[in-house]
């Protein structure tokens, strides 16, 4: 039975809200904004809708191999080999946007993540996918899994890179966002690392072999206060689309746009669509780290209650403004089974704003609680039965 309870009125006495969300427009015919400090969503326009990636796929990539490299699967000193066959494919005007990779070169796994963040090198995500898994089919079978896991319902990937393959492949803006919020906030350092670098050099042109140095084309860095990534894409296909974020004063917000119709067209909007997030709400903290909310019930075990705590700073996003009231509730299965650990996630906090969705956040446990011995389990069980 899914239980809702209201909130001790004086825990968030004077935590306020707009009546009605700021207004914004925007060229780009899907977009999606959500602030990761309360999960709030403060844009979304079609953002369910099945569409090719182009190299905002590169982004799943990515995030395999930073889980790899997490788990001590993949180590960033690790070299692979470019194939022939791969560089023969992967190479000049047809293979578009490239690391330069050479026939044969051995790449350490860290310059193959530069090249691939920095450079969108569609060779580079190849050479990568046949290293770790021997064939590209075999690496988009991984990208698939993480999808999986991470809830992406509606992404499927067929290669490493992106490249249109008939509908293979396709995401939506929301999965786009929570492969985003993933990537930041699971590998916190690999993302530091590799997203936010401003260039990077690799390569050597013909005939006099000077270095090819190439930009990011992340249009929010040196555009945006507290820009750090993520991933650009384009095809004929897509047309210009991007993921990016960007934090500022402690507020992280994920934005996605994608079917606009130039490269200028995509930093405009870009720049415009994160600094409205910025600068038209804001946000109000609720919780501290470890604070208790509420207590639960729970059945079967050597307590019969637990604690319902924040596992980090909990806030919610508002319209900046004058501002009145919001509801917010405790909402959970329950009562829960036993056992449960300590800092399991085992209720919701649901904040109701007039100006968004609801925004949930997770409650864990405060303490363990332990599975009830036999004779307390048979007692509950024979109260149980008697309906007392």
């Amino acid at each position: 039975m899914k239980l809702a309870l209201p909130l001790i009125a004086t825990l968030f006495a004077g935590v306020p809200v707009t009546a009605a969300a700021p207004p914004f427009e925007t060229a780009a015919p899907v977009a999606y904004l959500v602030d990761l400090s309360s999960e709030a969503v403060l844009y979304s326009k079609d953002a369910d809708r099945r569409m090719p990636p182009a190299s905002m796929a590169k982004m799943m990539t990515v995030y395999v191999a930073f889980d790899m490299i997490k788990k001590g699967e993949l180590k960033l000193d690790q070299k692979f080999t470019v194939r022939p066959e791969t560089w023969s494919k992967w190479h000049g005007p047809v293979a578009g946007s490239t690391m330069f990779l050479s026939s044969g070169e051995s790449v350490s796994v860290d310059n193959l993540l530069k090249g691939i963040v920095t450079l969108s090198g569609n060779d580079a995500c190849v050479v990568l996918a046949e290293g770790i898994s021997g064939t590209e089919a075999a690496f988009a079978a991984r990208m698939n899994d993480a999808a999986k896991k991470l809830g992406l319902a509606n992404s499927q990937f067929g290669n490493s890179n992106g490249w249109p393959d008939g509908g293979i492949t396709y995401v939506t803006a929301r999965d786009l966002a929570k492969l985003a919020a993933a990537t930041i906030e699971e590998h916190p350092r690999l993302y530091k690392k590799y997203y936010s670098l401003p260039s990077f050099t690799w390569g050597k042109t013909l005939g006099s072999g000077s270095d090819i140095t190439q930009a990011n084309r992340d249009p929010l860095l040196g555009r945006v206060a507290g820009a750090d990534g993520l991933k650009t894409g384009h095809t004929d296909e897509a047309g210009y689309g991007f993921t990016g974020s960007a934090e500022q004063g402690g507020r992280r917000l994920v934005m996605v746009v994608a079917g606009l119709g130039s490269f200028n067209q995509r930093i405009e909007e870009s720049v415009k669509f994160i600094e409205w997030g910025f600068r038209a709400w804001s946000t109000k903290s609720l919780l501290a780290k470890g604070q208790k909310v509420e207590t639960a019930e729970v059945q079967l075990g050597d307590a019969t209650t637990v604690g319902l705590v924040a596992p980090r700073n909990l806030a919610v996003t508002m319209p900046a403004g004058p501002l009145n009231g919001i509801k917010v509730k405790v909402v959970y299965e329950g009562p829960i089974k036993a056992p449960i650990a300590a800092g399991q996630h085992i209720a919701d906090l649901v904040v109701q704003t007039a100006s968004t969705p609801p925004q949930v956040m997770p409650l864990v446990a405060e303490t363990a609680v332990g599975q009830a011995g036999f004779f307390r389990r048979a007692w509950a069980g024979l109260w149980s039965f008697f309906g007392m």
